[in-house]
């Protein structure tokens, strides 16, 4: 399949998520929005990635190119492409499926359980397991899309996941695709974000967690990826 990502911010790529699409040989092309470049055509693509950045999706003024993205988004949606929205991508999604996009009750970030719904076992991501461990980084979250399936939750955000559309669209407000250089980028490039709050973890935690965590975060990847690739677009 033709795989277009969006790239909000230099420090946060496709990490573990491009190996996977080239091995199994799709082709991957980015479009790095905040250097201005163009959004894809529709028809030049079969699966959106919408990826992470530090910025919120309403923050217009700062970043005028937010109007375009999520009314880019809303068609591809309707286009019937796979789109898979990671962090600040499952919020565009769930802003482009009418849902709001809000501050959360408190910062997380870190490693950190998150808990499938039980509504998870009968979705196309039923093989991930009841709880895992992933890396968070956000302040906001979104209200679960009228007609969506709400996948998964952690203690400091009711809403981690939710898939529409058959399971053709995913958010997910944590990252599988996490790896330890990606996460030594984003300590670089946001390093005030790391304050002593309940859920927020120092960097020397973050790292330690990239290496006992990020192992085992491949065969999950492997399923959402592969349970979307299997779907395949409308």
């Amino acid at each position: 399949m033709r795989v277009a990502y969006l790239q909000h911010a230099s420090f946060e790529d496709l990490g573990a998520m491009e190996p996977w699409l080239i091995e199994r040989g799709h082709e991957v092309r980015a479009c790095r929005v905040f250097q201005g470049q163009h959004f894809p055509a529709l028809a030049d693509f079969d699966w959106l990635i919408v990826m992470g950045g530090p910025m919120g999706i309403h923050d217009d003024a700062a970043h005028p190119w937010l109007v375009r993205e999520r009314r880019f988004i809303g068609r591809a949606i309707r286009e019937g492409k796979l789109v898979l929205g990671v962090c600040l991508g499952a919020q565009f999604v769930a802003d482009a499926l009418g849902a709001r996009v809000h501050k959360n009750g408190e910062p997380e970030i870190g490693w950190f359980p998150v808990r499938a719904t039980d509504d998870a076992s009968r979705s196309a991501t039923s093989a991930v397991p009841a709880q895992f461990v992933a890396l968070h980084w956000h302040g906001d979250t979104f209200e679960v899309p009228e007609g969506a399936t709400l996948l998964a939750t952690s203690e400091a955000t009711a809403h981690q996941a939710f898939e529409a559309e058959g399971g053709r669209v995913l958010a997910l407000q944590f990252h599988l695709e996490a790896t330890l250089a990606g996460v030594d980028a984003l300590i670089a490039e946001c390093p005030d974000e790391l304050v002593a709050l309940p859920h927020v973890q120092s960097a020397r935690e973050l790292r330690a967690g990239a290496a006992e965590f990020g192992p085992v975060l491949a065969p999950l990847l492997d399923c959402v990826l592969g349970a979307m690739e299997q779907l395949g677009p409308r």
